[in-house]
């Protein structure tokens, strides 16, 4: 009978060791008794398993699929954070599930020792995620926040993020004190050469981390529906290519800003460096499913939260 070699009896116990320990759910210390051998040598045994990859795990549980997606669309937009949720077929909502994971990591953020700049954008995801949010005491660090908090009709925007934010979190907060759009590109240019404006525009430059919500175009779309753009300009921008807005800036399905004087009546802080900056974005559903891929595509983003639906589409384009 020929005999095995060193290498192949030790993978033979490696291999043991490390079914004992992952399959049969044996300590280290059971595993030692049953294979003779002391504690320290099941240790290794079963650490060489895993490094030989003779060990292949399996998570039986429906997160393990977002996990995947997850990782997969890592690789391929080359993200820097993404965090998938499971989809609930039945629901109708455009929130649930994502607030409740863009509550977590904004949460995360604001809990860090060291002082960071967060930039907010605004609309109905990002104010669901933020109305999520437990009572934070963290003076050290400033929110402010890339959207004007004044509407078309001169009141309270409702969707903006940070005085929602104001309410539950103890940190120095710096609103945008402009309308999403104004006039006319002379009026904006007017309005950014404020002093409180150009401190506004010089902190969201500054963010560490950005949190932004990702808009479709058409008729149902939130820059439509709230009031900003009226349903003839909606559908001018459709046909010169408008696939979808972050912060009111609109962009063609390469994610690349659109070259429309609508763009030039933006008055939002533009969004921060994806060099210097985590951008992540929460959206999800098939009327977004355009946006939040172009978005990617040209790096407007480099971070996504989203739902296993959306990510099964953004994979597949």
């Amino acid at each position: 009978m020929a005999k095995r070699s060193d290498s192949g009896g030790r993978l033979d116990e490696a291999a043991r060791a490390g079914w004992l320990y992952y399959v049969a759910g044996r300590t280290q210390d059971e595993i030692a008794a049953t294979m003779g051998i002391s504690r320290q040598s099941a240790q290794r045994l079963v650490s060489l398993a895993v490094a030989e990859r003779l060990i292949k795990v399996r998570l039986d549980h429906p997160i393990a699929a977002c996990l995947e997606l997850a990782r997969d669309l890592s690789e391929k937009f080359d993200l820097k954070y993404v965090d998938i949720v499971p989809s609930d077929p039945a629901s109708t909502s455009t929130t649930v599930g994502i607030a409740e994971a863009g509550a977590a990591e904004i949460e995360r953020w604001l809990k860090k020792p060291e002082p960071i700049v967060m930039a907010v954008g605004t609309g109905r995801t990002l104010k669901a995620a933020v109305d999520q949010l437990p009572v934070i005491d963290c003076p050290q660090h400033r929110v402010v926040s890339l959207t004007g908090n004044i509407g078309p009709d001169g009141a309270a925007a409702y969707y903006n993020v940070v005085f929602s934010m104001a309410d539950a979190i103890k940190a120095r907060h710096f609103p945008m004190p402009l309308p999403v759009l104004v006039s006319s590109a002379a009026e904006r240019e007017l309005l950014h050469e404020q002093a409180l404006v150009r401190s506004t525009l010089a902190l969201g430059a500054q963010a560490d981390v950005t949190f932004v919500g990702v808009g479709e175009m058409g008729q149902e779309a939130p820059l439509c529906v709230d009031g900003f753009l009226a349903k003839d300009e909606m559908a001018s921008l459709v046909s010169a290519g408008a696939t979808g807005e972050i912060c009111g800036w609109i962009f063609d399905r390469n994610g690349q800003l659109l070259d429309n004087p609508v763009n030039e009546r933006v008055a939002s802080v533009p969004v921060p460096s994806r060099e210097t900056s985590v951008v992540i974005g929460i959206a999800k559903g098939k009327r977004k499913f355009q946006a939040i891929c172009s978005a990617l595509k040209g790096r407007m983003l480099n971070g996504i939260i989203t739902d296993e639906m959306t990510a099964e589409y953004l994979l597949k384009s």
